[in-house]
């Protein structure tokens, strides 16, 4: 009650509106999200958490760069308010759309490697500190952090990895902009084509992070491919390194079911 509470006051400080009506969205298992339908007949969404601050920053940062997002409406203590988009399931034109909306995302560039400021997904922290170094900071920033609570066997195979990540991995690729967590559970596909990426954790790196992470649980089709164009030379090889990390995360979130999809990788790049 209290969290709907702090929902009608954000509606009433930001928007100037009340609420009519509140339906439970599909919010993941690190958030809770809600449809509104408010006072003036329009719909908005509110996404409750610690972060939101952080994710409205980043929301801005992908429309900003031409990619679509949806329309930060305003952010009030944990309350995230979001424009209100329909949702369909996901169509050949839509797949065209993300291709192109992810090309345009990764156009943009920064002089380093990582964001301004840490993230996290629940409990597990995601460090974005500067740096210049592509296979360090994915050694450093993104699999070193879970050997303390990993199987030991387990540590050891990801800490020898890490440090031969350069045989895998460019020095230096051009800083893009990465959504950060593109699986298809956060692009919200709509009618005639229309797409929208949401619940981003947003950093720079290479672009191929979020093709890999959008291929971990299925394989985007050949409309998307074609629609995002051509990768460089290895991008296939590379790609078991990129979907460690999404791996790491799962199995440290939701257990050792998903210890089968870390050795997966571990083993693809010979550890």
């Amino acid at each position: 009650m209290a969290r709907l509470n702090r929902i009608e006051t954000a509606v009433s400080e930001r928007l100037g509106l009340s609420v009519e009506r509140i339906q439970s969205l599909h919010g993941g298992s690190l958030s809770e999200v809600w449809r509104l339908s408010l006072s003036d007949g329009c719909t908005a969404v509110a996404k409750s958490g610690p972060l939101v601050a952080q994710e409205a920053e980043m929301l801005r940062a992908i429309s900003a760069a031409g990619a679509p997002a949806p329309k930060v409406l305003g952010v009030v203590d944990t309350v995230l308010l979001l424009e209100g988009l329909p949702e369909t399931s996901a169509s050949p034109a839509g797949w065209r759309a993300l291709g192109q909306g992810l090309r345009q995302l990764h156009s943009q560039s920064a002089p380093h490697f990582g964001w301004s400021h840490d993230y996290a997904f629940g409990s597990v922290p995601i460090a974005n500190g500067p740096a210049s170094d592509w296979p360090g900071f994915w050694a450093e920033s993104r699999l070193l952090p879970f050997l303390k609570d990993l199987p030991m066997d387990l540590a050891r195979r990801v800490e020898a990895l890490s440090g031969r990540l350069g045989d895998f991995l460019p020095q230096t690729p051009s800083p893009a902009l990465l959504h950060g967590d593109l699986w298809t559970g956060n692009v919200l596909f709509g009618p005639d084509g229309a797409v929208h990426l949401i619940d981003p954790a947003c950093y720079f790196g290479d672009p191929e992070v979020d093709l890999a992470m959008l291929a971990l649980f299925n394989h985007p089709p050949a409309a998307f491919s074609e629609s995002y164009g051509p990768l460089l030379p290895g991008a296939k090889e590379r790609r078991a390194a990129y979907q460690l990390w999404p791996a790491l995360v799962h199995m440290t979130l939701f257990g050792p079911g998903y210890r089968d999809m870390v050795e997966a990788r571990l083993s693809r790049l010979g550890h």
